[in-house]
């Protein structure tokens, strides 16, 4: 006996609460949170570096190497917001992607 081809049934593709295909979330919002996160907080640390003594490019150098790591556990929420958007776009484009080659292949139901 075969297994049935209905995506709806396929755990790895999103369903939306009316059964449908779901739409993926917007990955702009978290991008921009994250990346304007991650120069607010470079920033911050060469003014903290350079205003205790460090002058003008060490300062920088060590604010850019100082920011990685901090970013990296003050942005956890967005950047597991972010990951978790672009994933859910993949797979929408993964199954819209098969979609389309099945209309095309022929393979399609024509009950539409």
């Amino acid at each position: 006996m075969a297994e049935p081809t209905d995506r709806t049934t396929d755990p790895a593709t999103p369903g939306s609460p009316t059964g449908g295909p779901a739409t993926p979330p917007r990955v702009a919002p978290p991008l921009v949170l994250y990346t304007l996160g991650r120069l607010l907080i470079t920033v911050a640390l060469v003014a903290l570096i350079w205003v205790a003594g460090l002058p003008g490019f060490p300062a920088l150098l060590f604010g850019l190497l100082l920011s990685m790591p901090a970013a990296h556990f003050l942005l956890r929420g967005v950047r597991e917001r972010l990951t978790e958007a672009l994933a859910a776009r993949g797979v929408a484009r993964r199954a819209a992607k098969e979609d389309l080659r099945a209309r095309l292949s022929g393979d399609a139901d024509d009950d539409v």
